[in-house]
């Protein structure tokens, strides 16, 4: 295999963790993870395997007591107890030490882990919810992973099946400490890549047989509306379709159909001067035929007989179909302009290999391979088990369009990150059937938006595009103000980007991985937190007609939260039921949060790092994030290659905020950058100072007595100066304005107005929120118009 193919891997743990017999070996990885292997010959693997590719960790304190038929291991975290026998559930068990479960912290060799799963493969043709592999963190303290089937690396690039009968296993006895859990996970499984920063914008994909002309058209429409996208799908029928029947179905194909795409190299051309990268569909399975323009050159490259037409077999067990599958397919393609290529398996897991799943194939040489052009790997592929994470987009397949798939999908996105995967890309508003709803398709792209890949996408019907226009006008406005909003965020995503891959730590994480002790925390699934400073609480349900407005409910972790949108306050260690209107969904920032975000005021499809930013500051809390930038493509991940920003908000005595010096590779990103600065849920006072590098100067700044926040803005400034604001020593938390949102509470409840007068008239009357609740109670309200307004009165 080329050098390219090649994993940079280390097999080999520290010999002094290993405690081995005649026929098993027991490896403590840490104190919570341990190998546990049984072999009946007593040869054991050293080797890497698909799923395992790093078993070098620093050799952890443990203690060993044995006799001639028993062995005890004991760490802080775990004790296990073998008979050094063969694996069995009588004979092996290991116990996770410390208060995490009177009868359910213990396994015994053989069962069945009760953990909090994990993801699946695919949602292909799912309406509502699918059954999901497990995971490796639980509430009982432990879970399981049984490595045995999973094919070996070996030194030449290549996969080769295991003995029949090896017993590999890992115990992950990590207690209630998941994210140390998931960090040792990806030392021992391989962390997650860095995504390329295009990645992060909004991706437009639809199953249609576009023409050149329809699509230049499209993209040029949505740059005229100023909707902002970086990644142009071109779904199957970039290629020929409707071939002679001897040659198959054309559901695989290799060859530009040029009715369509007349000059493929300069339409892809044409997208890139857009500012947008290029993917193309490809459904692997049939091999090539001899209809492909690709067909002779690789039929002679393999040995086939190209006159006679012998079909090139999809082979992916053979690693020369394999070498000359992308120098003959892809390698064309992409020195006229493919990015990356979205591999699109659906035919299931058997190759002439035993165990060896085409999909996992797939997913590891089409990654490996996109690191031939110097940019920065990826594939766009469906989750091949474990491991999986090495080898990100997940594409998780066709979903129903439907509510029931829509209120799956939050749940199912978090919760991969408890097998470390963290960039799920799915289908937003569904892909097929179902039927047209635009309250649904507007709420499944806030979710979306604020998902790791924001892709639209649907099926060949004539009336199933996603283009914005495509709705009513409300739905229209709030998508159209949605889309651009994914690209604001991006440099928050970026660092988040970051996170994933430099401290373990995935953009979308469920609410139980900083708060494992609370019960709460394991009751609101669809709840996650996304990234460091935000909750997202996405609305999967229709809205209440009564109310005009649909319900969440949420924990709210203790301390003071806030809307994203509108900076209302919420005091947390609660459950509360969160009420939205079409225009929003519940986005909870934490206090003291700071979101740094591009400034869109002038349109651009490009997702560069931005000269001009806006900054989201939330009071409440001391509170530091650094900005993390580089080129955003770069093949070689080094430290040099980083800019990074400090942004700090002192609000305990004397409320100031610093925009430090840039830090690092300077040359990446602008020289200068201009400032707009939102400080939300502010008590209306004295206008902040503002300094630049110790010099006070004279900006534009303004309140805003809606969101009760100040917005400051501040001219292009040198990005190595420092820039301070200053409030005055007496400036507060603003407090809720709720005779304003009570008011608009009612003005869209579809109620009496006589009614909607009565309540109004004892919200003015000066009555206390608690007073409040007992009147609302007498009125005879719908659960929703009430819920609505008791959540304003006890946030």
């Amino acid at each position: 295999m080329k050098e390219l193919y090649k994993m940079q891997t280390n097999g080999l743990s520290q010999e002094k963790s290993v405690v081995q017999g005649e026929k098993y070996r027991i490896t403590l990885l840490t104190e919570e993870l341990i190998r546990l292997e049984y072999s009946e010959d007593g040869q054991f693997e050293n080797r890497p395997s698909q799923s395992v590719i790093n078993r070098d960790f620093s050799v952890p304190p443990f203690q060993v007591f044995e006799k001639e038929d028993s062995l005890e291991i004991i760490t802080d975290k775990i004790h296990l107890i073998y008979n050094k026998e063969k694996f069995s559930n009588y004979g092996l068990s290991i116990q996770v030490r410390g208060n995490i479960s009177v009868y359910h912290s213990i396994w015994h060799y053989g069962e069945e882990a009760t953990d909090l799963l994990g993801t699946a493969r695919t949602l292909d043709e799912a309406d509502g919810a699918v059954k999901l592999e497990h995971g490796i963190i639980s509430r009982f303290g432990y879970g399981v992973f049984d490595d045995s089937s999973s094919l070996l690396l070996t030194e030449d690039g290549w996969v080769e099946p295991r003995k029949p009968g090896y017993i590999d296993m890992y115990f992950f006895g990590y207690g209630h400490n998941y994210e140390k859990c998931l960090k040792d996970f990806y030392h021992l499984t391989g962390k997650t890549p860095l995504l390329p920063r295009y990645a992060l914008g909004n991706w437009w994909s639809r199953y249609y047989k576009y023409t050149e002309e329809e699509y230049k058209n499209l993209i040029t429409r949505f740059e005229r509306e100023e909707i902002p996208f970086s990644v142009a799908v071109i779904d199957m029928d970039w290629h020929l379709v409707d071939i002679d029947p001897k040659y198959g179905s054309g559901w695989t194909g290799y060859t530009w159909n040029r009715e369509l795409f007349p000059d493929p190299k300069g339409f892809m051309g044409w997208l890139h001067d857009h500012q947008m990268k290029v993917t193309l569909n490809v459904h692997p399975a049939d091999g090539v035929k001899a209809h492909e323009e690709q067909y002779e050159e690789m039929a002679k490259a393999l040995g086939k007989d190209w006159e006679r037409e012998e079909p090139v077999n999809f082979d992916i067990s053979d690693s020369k179909f394999l070498e000359a599958y992308f120098e003959y397919l892809h390698h064309p393609n992409e020195e006229n302009g493919v990015d990356f290529w979205w591999v699109d398996w659906q035919q299931g897991g058997l190759t002439k290999i035993p165990g060896l799943d085409p999909l996992w194939m797939l997913n590891h040489y089409h990654y490996l391979d996109s690191k031939r052009r110097g940019k920065r790997p990826m594939t766009f592929s469906r989750y091949a088990g474990i491991g999986s994470h090495r080898y990100p987009i997940g594409f998780s397949g066709d979903t129903i369009i439907s509510w029931k798939s829509l209120d799956f999908q939050p749940y199912f996105t978090a919760n991969a990150s408890n097998v470390g995967y963290g960039w799920w890309s799915h289908d937003i508003g569904g892909h097929m059937c179902g039927y047209k709803d635009d309250e649904l398709t507007t709420r499944w792209i806030q979710f979306g938006v604020f998902s790791p890949i924001m892709r639209l996408h649907s099926s060949n019907s004539h009336f199933n595009g996603k283009e914005p226009w495509r709705y009513n006008l409300i739905s229209e406005l709030i998508i159209k103000r949605y889309l651009k909003l994914r690209h604001e965020l991006i440099p928050y995503l970026y660092t988040m980007n970051y996170y994933a891959n430099k401290k373990d730590q995935p953009l979308i994480r469920p609410m139980y991985y900083l708060e494992p002790e609370i019960r709460e925390a394991y009751q609101v699934p669809n709840e996650y937190y996304f990234g460091t400073e935000l909750i997202v609480c996405p609305i999967t349900k229709p809205m209440d007609k009564k109310a005009g407005a649909a319900s969440f409910q949420a924990w709210i972790p203790e301390g003071s939260w806030f809307d994203f949108f509108n900076g209302m306050r919420y005091h947390g260690g609660r459950m509360l039921t969160l009420y939205r209107g079409l225009e929003n969904i519940p986005v909870l920032a934490k206090a003291g949060a700071i979101i740094p975000m591009a400034n869109l005021d002038t349109f651009t499809n490009s997702v560069e790092n931005p000269k001009e930013m806006t900054i989201k500051i939330f009071p409440g809390k001391d509170n530091q994030f650094t900005m993390y930038e580089d080129e955003g493509n770069t093949a070689i991940d080094v430290p040099e290659n980083w800019a990074y920003t400090i942004f700090e908000w002192n609000w305990a005595e004397e409320p100031v905020f610093y925009i430090h010096k840039a830090e690092g590779n300077q040359l990446i990103i602008p020289e200068k950058r201009s400032w707009k600065l939102e400080f939300f849920a502010m008590e209306k006072g004295e206008h902040p100072n503002v300094y630049i590098d110790g010099r006070e100067i004279n900006v534009q700044a303004e309140y805003e007595e809606k969101n009760s926040s100040y917005i400051i803005r501040i001219p292009e400034s040198k990005i190595n100066s420092e820039i301070k604001i200053l409030f005055s020593k007496r400036t507060k938390i603003a407090k809720n304005d709720n005779q304003t949102r009570i008011f608009d509470c009612l003005y869209r409840a579809e109620m009496e107005y006589l009614k909607k007068e009565e309540i109004y008239g004892y919200v003015n009357s000066g009555k206390t929120p608690a007073e409040l609740l007992g009147i609302l109670q007498t009125l005879e309200l719908t659960d929703s118009i009430y819920g609505a307004l008791s959540e304003i009165l006890l946030a």
